[in-house]
């Protein structure tokens, strides 16, 4: 008995030593320098950061970080998910022509538009998980497209390196069938290189021409990056204008509010017709209605009237398990802001995954957002209600 006891005794010794081990070498080893550059405004020579102050940086809801991990990984307090959700997928058409534009969600941040004969996928992820060695919250609800149905990709826009918006399994399968241009933000192409796929690379401000009169352009928004924990913010994080004759496309990545004058950056290259915005993953302790790394409805409703009410999809919601609230609650809240808002909820609601959505001509806002009386409306007991 006292030899089991002192074996025991003896292999707790020595997980609790690799255990310290794995603290102070590992994460030197998990480390990568993805870029290399001069220091500027969001870059101090070895990391990105927000210029507007960074709030990402810490537990989200508070709290220590063991703690954290053990209620994502438990569930525990959690609304319930369903274990799956099917959809009925659908088959896109090869090509939309002219200033037509449709867009189909496909689920998270992986949406196809197509206009003008170009066919253009934001965050592509057909992985059945979203994490390292294919670990990582699993997927609930299944692509609205089979990526054998998909048309002939022409571009793709990767807005940082974090598992379920950058799939290197995904990227890989495009890169083999169809060769697309592959824009990213600074760092995130020596990521997508490991899969031996080339992108182009690009900081804040700066453009790259896809056709006479279509560009993109990578813009700011808030947030950070990781593949590893120790390679935190090695590369950067961004959004996305595409420049379109008939208006143009914007697509925020994942993305905090930060100081809010972001979006209205985005406009600065001409009026928005379609915006494509993240609602989901915003709640880790009981009420909480955003973080500093997501938005929740209530930002995403202000970033919508700041992008100038364009017609907008929510995504970010409903396919990976990734944060406390259930399952339906961002777009229903999302419904609840906007009437309570006095804004239009046909701008800005919530579309079937593999439902292609036609989306209309830009337009102006003919009614601004208050954003006290928004406020007020997410303090309402129908929105606390919402589990």
């Amino acid at each position: 008995m006292t030899r089991a006891v002192r074996r025991i005794g003896a292999v707790l010794l020595w997980l609790v030593i690799a255990a310290c081990l794995a603290i102070t070498i590992v994460p030197r080893f998990l480390d990568r320098v993805y870029y290399r550059g001069a220091a500027s405004d969001h870059f101090d020579g070895a990391r990105f950061f927000n210029p507007d102050g960074e709030d990402t940086a810490g537990v989200p809801g508070g709290g220590s970080r063991a703690g954290f991990l053990m209620r994502r990984a438990t569930g525990q307090g959690d609304a319930p998910w369903p274990g799956r959700v099917e959809v009925q997928p659908s088959k896109p058409a090869e090509r939309v022509e002219g200033d037509r534009m449709v867009a189909t969600w496909i689920g998270h941040a992986s949406v196809l538009v197509q206009t003008q004969g170009l066919n253009i996928l934001t965050d592509p992820i057909w992985s059945e998980t979203a994490g390292p060695l294919g670990l990582g919250p699993a997927r609930t609800t299944v692509p609205g497209i089979a990526f054998d149905d998909l048309p002939p990709i022409d571009l793709v826009l990767v807005s940082h390196n974090h598992y379920d918006h950058l799939d290197l399994a995904t990227l890989k399968r495009l890169w083999l069938r169809d060769r697309p241009t592959i824009v990213t933000s600074l760092g995130n192409d020596s990521v997508i290189g490991q899969a031996g796929v080339r992108s182009r690379a690009l900081d804040w401000g700066e453009a790259l021409a896809i056709r006479p009169g279509i560009g993109v352009a990578v813009t700011r928004n808030h947030h950070w990056s990781s593949r590893w924990f120790a390679d935190r913010n090695r590369a950067l994080w961004s959004s996305f204008v595409v420049t379109l004759p008939g208006g143009n496309l914007f697509f925020a990545g994942d993305t905090g509010f930060g100081d809010g004058r972001w979006p209205r950056q985005a406009r600065e290259a001409g009026p928005i017709r379609f915006a494509i915005l993240p609602i989901g993953a915003f709640r880790f302790t009981p009420g909480q209605l955003g973080t500093g790394s997501h938005i929740g409805p209530p930002d995403a409703v202000r970033v919508f009237d700041r992008l100038g009410q364009p017609f907008a999809l929510p995504i970010h919601w409903g396919t990976f398990k990734l944060s406390s609230e259930a399952r339906e609650t961002p777009p229903r809240m999302l419904d609840l802001l906007m009437r309570c808002s006095g804004l239009d909820p046909r701008q800005f609601a919530a579309r079937a995954v593999g439902q292609p959505v036609e989306v209309p001509k830009a337009t102006t806002a003919n009614r601004r957002l208050d954003e006290q009386r928004l406020a007020s409306c997410a303090r309402s007991d129908a929105v606390a209600a919402l589990p």
